[in-house]
């Protein structure tokens, strides 16, 4: 495919977010509209660096590298456990948990009592306290482009759809294991938990190894060699 880079002309800002891991949604207007117009020529440049470029059709980007570190999978973890205890803790208090984590919000001042019952599970993330909360997974969901934080009021986006498709896959099978287990067959249901045997979901997660710059430099140089 023959591109012309003079005509991709929000490929900077657009590289270096889905560099860092960010996901790309309506929220970043521009950068959405050029991706959505001209998705092909994106996704051939983006080929030939090494990254796939995914587009869901529930309308956000985000990259799969070609490697991922232990780290990266350790942060995929965290959040997809925060975003189970969110939808029990939602359906308990007998909210939408979809309406919430599809455009909702939820409140900083929420965060002392979520952590406060769901302490064992946080655990698992470790995390112990509000602030470890909102540093290692607040902070997280926002700065790849799950969440918005406008003073303390934390508004979900259109990619945390990639936890909620893990959440339904799990309640779907405790659902399964539940009603089987009332027929009287020894299985039972698998508790909330995000663990590695559950469905993975890889996070791209700042890489250290290649800057933005020269792995941009990089990209360009490479389309410029298939059009030779």
């Amino acid at each position: 495919m023959n591109i012309d880079l003079k005509e991709l002309t929000q490929l900077a800002p657009i590289f270096r977010e889905l560099f860092k891991g960010y996901h790309l949604s309506r929220s970043e207007p521009e950068c959405y509209a050029q991706l959505s117009n001209m998705q092909d020529q994106y996704r051939a440049l983006f080929k030939a660096l090494g990254f796939e470029l995914v587009c869901d059709p529930r309308g956000f980007y985000y990259f799969v590298p070609e490697q991922m570190g232990a780290q990266v999978n350790k942060t995929a973890q965290r959040l997809a456990l925060f975003t189970f205890i969110l939808v029990e803790h939602l359906a308990d208090q007998g909210r939408d948990p979809l309406a919430v984590l599809d455009g909702g919000t939820l409140g900083r001042d929420e965060l002392p009592s979520l952590l406060d019952k769901y302490r064992d599970l946080f655990l698992q993330a470790e995390v112990t306290t509000q602030d470890e909360l909102e540093e290692k997974i607040i902070r997280r969901l926002t700065q790849l482009g799950f969440a918005e934080d406008s003073n303390g009021i934390y508004r979900f986006l259109p990619p945390m759809h990639r936890f909620l498709d893990v959440c339904l896959s799990v309640q779907q099978d405790r659902d399964l294991a539940a009603s089987l287990h009332s027929s009287d067959l020894s299985l039972p249901a698998p508790q909330l938990i995000a663990e590695e045997e559950e469905e993975e979901i890889i996070l791209l997660d700042y890489p250290e190894d290649e800057s933005e710059e020269d792995a941009l430099a990089r990209a360009i140089a490479a389309e410029k060699e298939l059009e030779a």
